[in-house]
């Protein structure tokens, strides 16, 4: 297959990742924007019970609002444009730096437009353990820190031994986890805005990923001296 065609076909892939995987979002915005009484309600009982929960644990709140604060977006951002920085002088991968940079970049605007065409707003807690400006779906923290974290899993993809992929993958899962409980325990967004924020941040993710995978002149023998890129 000539190298135009294994573009095309990439593009192609990455095209249909992009289309199925948007539709799980796609579906829960127009249930929100519809007011949908079953998603409604689950997520009003939702809120309601972790902020109960939280609130009688002052020790569980300052660490979710430390985590709030370590995961905001701009913090997440800043870190992995010094990650794409050390990628391309230290490692020589430029090409994979500056797709890793792009995309998050991507997904951090793509996150915000979509609260400005959903416009759902923010819970409303009775007695509030905290407040976040601006609208509520999808969860910016839960969207960008699933878009954050798999594209640095992928950056270092070649580079990791299958053990070492297993623990990047986990630890991945882990902060998207903890990001996600963080903003419903605290009462600043619904359970629905931060998995559609999950499932677009690793959804772009690897849409992206697919489509870049054969960028630019490769020198494949200093990224595959450990596992072969896949």
């Amino acid at each position: 297959m000539s190298r135009r065609r294994r573009v095309i076909h990439r593009l192609v892939k990455a095209g249909a990742y992009a289309v199925l995987g948007s539709l799980p979002v796609a579906g829960v915005a127009y249930l929100v924007r519809s007011r949908w009484e079953p998603v409604l309600h689950f997520d009003e009982a939702m809120i309601r019970t972790a902020t109960d929960f939280s609130r009688e644990r002052p020790g569980l709140v300052r660490a979710l609002l430390v985590w709030e604060e370590m995961l905001q977006p701009k913090w997440v951002y800043i870190a992995g444009t010094l990650v794409c920085i050390y990628v391309w002088k230290r490692l020589g991968l430029g090409p994979r730096a500056l797709w890793a940079f792009l995309t998050m970049m991507v997904s951090w605007n793509l996150a915000l437009d979509i609260k400005i065409l959903v416009q759902r707003a923010r819970p409303v807690v009775e007695d509030a353990i905290t407040h976040a400006p601006g609208y509520s779906f999808p969860s910016g923290h839960a969207a960008n820190s699933a878009a954050a974290s798999m594209i640095l899993v992928l950056l270092f993809w070649p580079r990791l031994s299958r053990r070492g992929r297993a623990a990047a993958l986990s630890a991945a899962i882990l902060v998207m986890v903890i990001t996600a409980v963080d903003r419903v325990m605290l009462g600043v967004h619904y359970p629905s805005d931060v998995s559609a924020g999950l499932v677009f941040g690793v959804v772009l993710a690897l849409a992206s990923y697919a489509g870049y995978r054969d960028w630019g002149p490769w020198k494949i023998q200093q990224i595959t001296k450990i596992t072969p890129e896949a």
